[in-house]
């Protein structure tokens, strides 16, 4: 067994089979664990050497195994990939399609060299064999040869095995490479050569080579063994001593002044999106962004951290440990401080404590730049900016939009400000947020977010711990802490765990009636929107909860009496001839501005969204969508195009239910399968009376959402 660490170039250099046993598992690797991570640190290395004279910079992709194979009496030699075979044949294909991009670009020399690693010789090609160097033996072995053989520019979705994950990953690197070597400053061929250098040469690799009479099995067992995994701040640890010695430190008295990590604090397990992390190394990741200005993802935290040591600081070792340190122990305050839910919490802190509940760590790295030794920053101005990057958030989290864009944005915002003084960067980050305009990332304003909730059923759509942080901040609110003109009487509402009441009770039948099933429909549409619930301190008696409103033991009286909470007495004023759906609606309409004003945008902010990607589809359109976008009135009656049943026909309630043969639906699809006896598209089964179909108002729809 013989052990090197060397690179593309040495793996692939020579002519050879590299061939995946066909007992191996299939290619898995995907675009957000490992593609996307893998060309950052390529794309890394390359834009370094471009601005580094003379730069060395590398990076470590791990281990992988080999076995010679039984020589064959004539032809190259065969070497079996025993561990390894998802990073060699990802690292393939991003030598390949990179060779594409230079192909078609004209760099022919650069071309032929990362041809080099891929294929083998004319002269090492026999009678009906691809020329590939590496070979897939399983079922990824068509769709690998396929795309690898393809001639450049390759046509990606006309390739048979499109769907493959094989053929998306090439496809992948491809896009992104030839974004990289367009956008400048460097012409295309500097750039090229930069990225040609990297692949061949900065990428390093343990290679274990086995002779063919080795106990393969053996290594791959002890390799892949049971047990502990090192975490980041592990493998961070290791690197960081080993370095402290080489600077002459005494490593003991380091560790025992400086290293701040030995606690219950920083070995706690955190779930961090599909990852399980210790908070150290968490934090570590964070504070990485927070330096570099670049999204790291918890699978790169070690090398990207090795990297800005030995390529991007200027400062020693026990000179970064002591800033780690510094802003290690202040996290922790803030950390522990946030926690406390009876605290009257400073703007950090408050915001710490409500992004734990938005469960969401992304504004941590903003944080730590913002609060970096020798900041210039006032505590006003980071609670100013942590406000902003809030109402961000928030905005996006009240209209339940995506947020797996957001580490990126935060990680350019940081970059993007970094160099604001205390008076300017403000500014700077509103300007920032104001221009996302992509659906992924964009700033919602005021009007699209009071259009939502108008209707939400906000009970429905938000976890408990969310709802109570939103009803927190009304409360907030009316205690004078946000809006045009703050008061704050008193302290903030505290952050326990009070209960979200319905006012209206969801079991309203028994004391609050009706009389048609119209305005049953419409009640029900109503009980679970913002307007109608309230924060309470403790538990009330079931039967007040659910019974009358008005009256000295009615559950307005009790709700006066229960606590001393703003919203409460608000709404005892507002309700003293009874509760219904216009005094929902307009407290919706008030409680609605409460959060608008906690979380407010700049003045004239719109939030514009100008990508082609529509925020509704076909998929997720809905009844309730065409109600709110006035297409559909409320009272409408649909009749049925299908010949089979001419009589049928419904009426629109609120919310998208029906009023259908005496018996209301949850939506027209549900009233058509009524009808039908089976499933079935209620689009084309329901027609306007004297109009168009609902798929035509879906159509109407989704062209005024473009």
């Amino acid at each position: 067994m013989k052990t090197d660490v060397t690179t593309p170039q040495g793996i692939f250099g020579m002519p050879q089979h590299l061939t995946v046993p066909i007992y191996q598992r299939p290619y898995v690797w995907t675009e957000d664990e490992q593609w996307g991570p893998l060309w950052a640190d390529i794309r890394r290395v390359a834009d370094h050497r471009l601005g580094t004279v003379g730069s060395d910079a590398t990076h470590f992709l791990g281990a992988v195994v080999t076995q010679q194979a039984e020589a064959a009496p004539v032809g190259v030699q065969e070497f079996l990939i025993v561990d390894g075979q998802q990073r060699l044949t990802t690292l393939q294909l991003v030598i390949d399609a990179t060779a594409a991009a230079f192909a078609a670009r004209g760099l022919d020399s650069l071309t032929g060299q990362l041809e080099f690693l891929t294929h083998n010789g004319a002269m090492f090609v026999g009678a009906n064999d691809t020329g590939l160097k590496f070979r897939h033996t399983n079922r990824d072995r068509e769709a690998f040869d396929e795309v690898m053989q393809a001639e450049p520019p390759v046509d990606h979705a006309n390739l048979k095995n499109y769907g493959s994950l094989i053929v998306q990953a090439h496809e992948y690197f491809a896009s992104r490479v030839g974004q990289w070597l367009d956008e400048g400053p460097h012409p295309v061929p500097v750039r090229a050569d930069a990225l040609s250098v990297a692949l061949q040469n900065a990428l390093q690799l343990v290679v274990i080579r086995l002779e063919a009479s080795e106990d393969s099995q053996e290594i791959f067992e002890t390799l892949n063994a049971r047990g502990t995994p090192l975490t980041a701040a592990d493998l961070i640890k290791n690197f960081v001593f080993q370095r402290l010695k080489l600077e002459g430190q005494d490593q003991a008295k380091v560790y025992q002044e400086a290293w701040p990590f030995e606690s219950r604090f920083w070995e706690e397990e955190l779930s961090v999106g599909r990852y399980t992390t210790t908070r150290s190394a968490l934090f570590l990741g964070q504070w990485l962004v927070s330096r570099v200005g670049q999204e790291v993802s918890p699978r790169s935290t070690f090398t990207r951290f090795k990297f800005y040591v030995e390529q991007e600081s200027t400062a020693s070792m026990v000179e970064l440990l002591g800033v780690i340190a510094q802003q290690a122990d202040f996290y922790r305050s803030v950390t522990e401080r946030s926690a406390d839910r009876f605290a009257n919490l400073d703007r950090i802190a408050l915001h710490v404590s409500r992004m734990s509940v938005a469960q969401t760590e992304i504004t941590k790295p903003i944080l730590l730049w913002l609060t970096q030794p020798g900041s210039l920053y006032s505590d006003a101005t980071v609670g100013r900016v942590l406000a902003t990057v809030e109402s961000w958030i928030v905005r996006r989290r009240l209209l339940r939009l995506q947020s797996s864009d957001q580490g990126r944005i935060a990680a350019l915002l940081i970059e993007s400000a970094r160099k604001a003084s205390d008076s300017e960067v403000v500014g700077v980050v509103e300007q920032f947020l104001a221009g996302q305009q992509f659906a992924s990332t964009y700033w919602p304003g005021d009007e699209e977010i009071t259009t939502a909730l108008a209707t939400e059923a906000f009970y429905r759509r938000y976890s408990q711990p969310m709802q109570r942080m939103f009803l927190q901040a009304v409360e907030d609110w009316y205690r004078g802490y946000t809006g045009p003109s703050p008061s704050k009487t008193g302290v903030r509402a505290p952050r326990d765990k009070q209960q979200v009441e319905h006012i209206l009770p969801r079991a309203w039948k028994a004391h609050w009636p009706v009389g048609d099933l119209a305005a049953q429909a419409d009640r029900d549409d109503h009980v679970n929107r913002l307007g109608n619930l309230t924060l309470i301190t403790g538990s009330l008696n079931a039967s007040v909860s659910n019974g009358e409103w008005l009256g000295t033991k009615g559950k307005r009286a009790a709700l006066n009496t229960h606590d001393t909470f703003l919203m409460n007495r608000r709404l005892y004023e507002m309700s003293e001839g009874g509760w219904d759906e216009h005094l929902i609606d307009a407290r919706t309409v008030e409680l609605t501005r409460a959060l608008l004003d906690t979380w407010p945008v700049p003045a004239g902010h719109e939030g514009k969204v100008t990508d082609r990607t529509s925020r509704l589809s076909k998929a997720t359109a809905s009844y309730a969508h065409l109600i709110n976008a006035g297409l559909l009135e409320v009272g409408t009656v649909l009749v049925c195009v299908d010949p089979r049943w001419p009589e049928a026909r419904c009426e629109v309630l609120p919310g998208g239910q029906v009023l259908c043969e005496g018996e209301v639906f949850g939506s027209p699809a549900a009233a058509a399968r009524k009808v039908r006896g089976g499933s079935g598209n209620a689009w084309w089964f329901w027609r306007v009376e004297d109009g168009p179909l609902l798929n035509e108002l879906r159509e109407q729809l989704l062209d005024g959402a473009d």
